[in-house]
């Protein structure tokens, strides 16, 4: 999986670049063309011709030394590559990368990349569960950049401990098997609602639910790395739009119902996880409502069934509907599969930690006409991909 693959491995600071040779020589045997970017301080540790030598690459450390005069070395380097590995990647690095420091080659070149950026942590375990170190991973996380967890054992330092740069064969290993499955949806055109609707009262009142689109977010951009053609269509959030994908903002759940019938047809795919209003206020006031001393009643309308109704359109699109519940989740979930004519449900207790509105994780059933599956609390981003691959799977036998 990795013949012809151009790869630019980061090596920081840390005692765990000497793991940094061995993974350069075993991807170059993979047939990977591995180009090696080195800080100042990962120099102490390792020298620059071992990994010329390993790689038979030139290899960079200084921004200002352009071996080609006709080009800018980093911003070409950026180009180039298929994919970007971090290995070791310390809390220094880390904490740069999080907050757009560029201030040596490394940095500069991976801000200037749109390849895909592996990051292999190593560093003491204390480092690793400081709060400054995780709240970078995370914001590297929401950017859309991808991990290999350190390992547990004994450490440089003296520690035992989480921290410990993950083998060379298992770098290769995920590697290998994240390039097997990035391109599952290559071609497929997919359209994901997501976030919450507006239904307004007067020009200052609506009502609403915490949605925040996060699981459409996230199925937008992994779908979209997946080599999908993504049409989101959210409700107001707060979020930005995922790399390479088409974002259509709407308000109201008749905008969203507009939206979603005008691209429906000729899509693949379409996963609508917005949390769509019920109902809507029967009457919206165009002045602001003045209080008043008694109780206030407000009449409500049933707002159109978005998903039943695609259910009823649908010709090969595969339908994937979301039920957010609180009490028998599979039996409701199963219903709505059933009685919207959908091809699969992911149905999550919205009541379980980690789970509801606004939380980084989630934990659902895959429930399908083939297939039923509860997967473990993942975060979003990995839970997206999971779904993403059973739609892929199931759509093979369509």
């Amino acid at each position: 999986m990795l013949e012809n693959k151009k790869i630019v491995l980061g090596v920081s600071g840390g005692i765990a670049a000497y793991k940094a040779a061995s993974l350069t020589s075993k991807l170059t045997q993979q047939g990977a063309v591995v180009k090696v970017i080195m800080t100042d301080h990962a120099k102490n540790f390792v020298g620059a011709s071992t990994f010329q030598a390993l790689s038979r690459q030139p290899v960079y450390d200084d921004t200002f030394d352009e071996q080609d005069p006709e080009g800018v070395q980093h911003v070409d380097l950026a180009d180039w590559a298929d994919l970007f590995m971090l290995a070791p990647a310390t809390a220094n690095l880390i904490g740069k990368l999080a907050n757009g420091i560029a201030d040596d080659m490394l940095t500069t070149t991976l801000l200037a990349t749109e390849a895909p950026v592996y990051i292999a942590p190593a560093m003491n375990v204390h480092m690793y569960q400081h709060p400054s170190v995780i709240s970078n991973l995370k914001k590297l996380n929401s950017f859309g950049f991808k991990f290999i967890e350190p390992g547990d054992g004994y450490l440089a330092c003296g520690y035992v401990g989480k921290g410990r740069l993950e083998e060379p064969e298992t770098i290769i290993a995920v590697l290998e098997n994240e390039m097997k499955r990035t391109k599952v949806l290559q071609g497929k055109r997919i359209l994901i609602t997501a976030g919450p609707t507006r239904e307004k009262i007067d020009p200052v009142r609506f009502f609403s639910n915490p949605s925040t689109g996060k699981m459409g977010f996230a199925l937008a951009g992994q779908a979209a790395e997946m080599g999908a053609e993504v049409t989101l269509i959210s409700g107001p959030v707060n979020l930005e739009t995922p790399p390479g994908v088409n974002r259509i903002d709407i308000t109201s759940a008749s905008d969203m119902f507009e939206s979603v019938i005008e691209h429906f047809p000729g899509q693949d795919v379409t996963i609508k996880t917005a949390a769509v209003a019920d109902y809507r206020p029967s009457v919206t006031y165009e002045h602001k409502m003045k209080k008043k001393d008694e109780a206030l009643g407000v009449s409500m309308e049933r707002t159109t069934d978005i998903l039943k109704e695609l259910g009823r359109r649908k010709e090969t699109q595969f339908l994937v509907g979301f039920a957010a519940e609180t009490q028998q989740v599979k039996e409701y979930g199963r219903q709505k599969l059933e009685s919207k004519n959908l091809d699969a449900v992911v149905i999550n207790d919205v009541s379980e930690e980690g789970s509801g509105f606004a939380a980084d994780t989630n934990r659902v059933i895959w429930m399908s006409k083939r297939n039923e599956e509860t997967l473990p609390l993942l975060d979003k981003q990995e839970t997206a991909k999971e779904i993403l691959y059973r739609i892929a799977e199931e759509m093979k036998g369509v």
